[in-house]
């Protein structure tokens, strides 16, 4: 195993382990859990001195190698990025979740599940396999339903967990149809292969469903509108998961998507337009609502949602300016989101409420805590000197060079207006004014519940007053990689431009906002009223119409009697069968061959037709056994006349076994069959007619096909050599179909013990 892969795995390791452990023994070793994701952090961070310089480090072990699957990561310097992110957030919601969820009586579950999703997304950026990436993704859905449900006695916890995994599935799929078709036309599953064939990603008539399947698949994942709207109902997680997931990792990972395929659609012409539209409408869309949300995780969720929808939008413009934006801005966003969402949570930790509306003047109480929320406030806003400043005047500077850039620039410095007022919604405005009457007093939290979200708010301000530092080990190799165009220098200060005269418009307007918009509950009311023609209304309609519909096809179809289910078993086979007989008819049956049958043949027929007709309309059951034992055994003798012996035997041992069978089940019923009404035995008579003749067409039109001898020459060559049998038959049943019969063997085996149970059942019934 490759270091590669066990350091992958090691999280899943861990997460087995901590079942094995045990609660009781987990709350003495709580500290233990936070060692996996810092030391995952320095091991990744040992490669961020080749990824820096272009270099990429391989990793592969066979997996299935029969269909091209295996375990192949590959670490650049996107992969080296996003892990970074990934374990170093990652550390910080470990050790900050030993305070906020102390005493948590699933405590150990959590971090299992918390261990086990951080897995999943390493897995998943630096995988090389699509095949791999996919079950690394589902990985990830799977993860975080269970987390995002973790508080599973709460029915609104339960509901969006469940929203959660249907709508970030339906992205499952696409991925799975976007890997299995871009596997079929570049003949390779391995990402860095594929990527060498660029005709398929824009010239190949595939190229549309292709581009179809990707967008599905990250933005369902990703939340852009109109799949935005599980987002905000996830907010019902504890806080470090809506700080670990909601910035840094799994909405960003149909971001990764989208970054590690890009550059590849872009002779599209459809691509980079779907995604300035898409991007610029959930960016738009998601931020303005920010202005109506009283919840501090609600107003963060649409900001999120704000912030994944400028990703895409610049990802949309295509250029290498907006790549370097965009990579700028995901670093920007996992730093301020990820320290909003724990000063948030801290602040529900002391107070009990995160109701907007309801708190002010902590500062007095969190003093600590309220330094860590304006300085990410600061960075959200693009206030210089922190990192928000660069990656806002790099959206502007995008906007500016590209087609429709009035349009373009207008959409982005209304965005980031409203995500002014967001961050200082959350980061400032708890801790400013006076403190309600409903608060007393607040008790000082664990230095942990402040260090965390300050040391991201502090690494913001760092990275801004020092943006070499992010240009020299990310930003250039990765816009290198993904572009054909120079990636721009970081810098603080470029002077006095037009950038700068809307960043300050920007700045401007959303603390304008901020100090006149009183956020309300009756605003919020006003809101919910258009809810009617939401995404998430009209989603949750369809499905309950689709619930409907399946409940009147199961009365319908699955009523519980068997006898309806052949019923419908054979009425579709006959219209199958129907169909194709009177669209192509083929049936061709010689006169000749009719003649030639022998007076015993005629016999054998007569008799079994008696048979039928004695077990159709008889009223006993064990009449009907003996007439279908009949019809058994005259079709051994057709297996002699036409020179298969074994055919015959087998067929009478069959026959036999099933009759004592039936006889000993039956002896148990009541006697006489409860006879249907002349109606219902004339609709089966047609039915089984139909049936019966259209399969005969089918089997004459089969017959007069002239067959294929590829199969029984290979087993007519092989059987003895590799079986060392001379009879085919046997040779196919015991060797080639040996586990098709053991299966077989045993499904008979379960049958007989559920017939067993049934009439025990129907014994003790009675027998009280």
């Amino acid at each position: 195993m490759s270091t590669l892969l066990f350091v992958i795995l090691s999280s899943f390791l861990f997460g087995l382990l901590l079942f094995a452990i045990g609660q009781k023994s987990f709350r003495r070793i709580t500290w233990f859990a936070s060692l996996l994701p810092v030391s995952l952090f320095f091991y990744f961070l040992s490669y961020l001195t080749g990824t820096s310089t272009g270099e990429v480090f391989d990793s592969s072990i066979e997996w299935v190698p029969s269909l091209d699957i295996n375990f192949d990561f590959r670490i650049d310097g996107l992969a080296t990025l996003f892990t970074l992110l990934i374990t170093g957030i990652g550390s910080l919601v470990f050790i900050y979740t030993i305070k906020y969820l102390k005493g948590h009586r699933h405590l150990m579950r959590f971090y299992a599940y918390l261990s086990i999703f951080m897995g999943a997304m390493l897995g998943l950026v630096t995988a090389n396999n699509l095949i791999t990436l996919f079950i690394f993704w589902e990985l990830t859905s799977i993860s975080s339903f269970f987390l995002i449900g973790f508080n599973n006695t709460d029915r609104s916890s339960r509901k969006s967990a469940i929203t959660a995994l249907s709508i970030t599935g339906l992205g499952g799929l696409s991925l799975l149809a976007f890997a299995v078709l871009l596997g079929t036309l570049t003949g390779t599953y391995t990402i860095s292969e594929m990527l060498q064939h660029p005709a398929v990603f824009s010239e190949h008539p595939y190229s549309t469903y292709l581009l179809i399947f990707l967008f599905l698949a990250a933005f369902t994942k990703s939340a852009q509108f109109p799949f935005h709207f599980w987002l905000p109902g996830a907010m019902k997680a504890p806080t470090p998961v809506s700080t670990y997931l909601h910035s840094a990792t799994m909405v960003k990972a149909g971001i990764y998507l989208l970054l590690r395929f890009s550059p590849h659609f872009s002779m599209n012409e459809y691509f980079h337009l779907i995604l300035l539209v898409f991007g610029g409408f959930t960016m738009l869309y998601a931020a303005f609502h920010t202005l109506f949300r009283t919840d501090l995780k609600g107003i963060l969720a649409y900001s999120t949602i704000g912030a994944l929808g400028i990703i895409v939008f610049l990802l949309g413009i295509g250029t290498a300016l907006s790549i370097t934006a965009a990579i700028v801005f995901i670093i920007v966003h996992a730093l301020y989101k990820a320290s909003l969402f724990l000063v948030t949570g801290t602040i529900d930790h002391q107070t009990g409420t995160r109701d907007i509306t309801k708190l002010g003047g902590l500062r007095k109480f969190l003093l600590p805590l309220s330094i860590a929320g304006l300085l990410a406030a600061i960075s959200s806003a693009g206030i210089p000197p922190s990192i928000g400043f660069l990656g806002k005047d790099l959206i502007y500077e995008s906007t500016l060079h590209s087609p429709y850039s009035s349009l373009l620039t207008t959409t982005a410095v209304i965005t980031n207006i409203f995500m002014v007022f967001a961050g200082f919604a959350v980061g400032w405005k708890p801790f400013a004014g006076q403190v309600p009457s409903t608060i007393e007093t607040v008790k000082k939290p664990h230095f942990i519940l402040w260090l965390a979200p300050l040391m991201l708010a502090v690494t913001g301000i760092i990275f801004g007053i020092f943006p070499g530092i992010i240009d020299h080990l990310f930003v250039t190799g990765i816009t290198d990689q993904l572009s054909s165009g120079t990636a721009p220098h970081l810098k603080l200060w470029h002077g006095f431009t037009f950038i700068l005269v809307l960043s300050a418009i920007t700045i401007a307007g959303g603390l304008l906002i901020y100090k006149f918009w009183k956020i309300s509950h009756k605003k919020e009311r006003a809101i919910h009223r258009l809810e009617n023609i939401s995404p998430k209304n009209i989603l949750l309609q369809t499905a309950n119409y689709f619930e409907q519909f399946a409940y009147f096809l199961t009365r319908v179809f699955q009523n519980g009697y068997l006898r309806r289910y052949v019923m419908i078993l054979l009425v579709l086979l006959t219209i199958v069968f129907g169909v194709h007989i009177f669209i192509n008819p083929r049936i061709f049956l010689s006169l000749k061959e009719i003649r030639g049958l022998e007076i015993s043949e005629i016999v054998v027929c007569l008799i079994m037709v008696l048979s039928i007709l004695y077990t159709v309309f008889t009223k006993s059951r064990l009449s009907a056994i003996a007439g279908m034992g009949v019809l058994g055994y005259s079709m051994c003798f057709i297996f002699l006349f036409y020179s298969a012996p074994d055919l015959a035997m087998t067929q009478f041992s069959i026959d036999t076994l099933t009759v004592i069978l039936f006889v000993l089940v039956l002896y148990r019923l009541p006697k006489y069959l409860k006879l249907s009404n002349s109606t219902n035995r004339i609709r089966d008579g047609i039915i089984a007619t139909s049936f019966g003749t259209f399969l005969a067409f089918t089997i004459i039109e089969i017959m007069n096909e002239t067959p294929l001898k590829t199969t029984t020459a290979f087993y007519a060559e092989n059987a003895y050599e590799l079986a060392k049998g001379k009879n085919i038959v046997n040779v196919i049943l015991v060797d080639f179909r040996g586990f098709d019969t053991m299966i077989e063997i045993t499904v008979l085996s379960i049958a007989a013990i559920g017939v067993f149970a049934l009439l025990k059942l129907y014994l003790k019934k009675h027998e009280k």
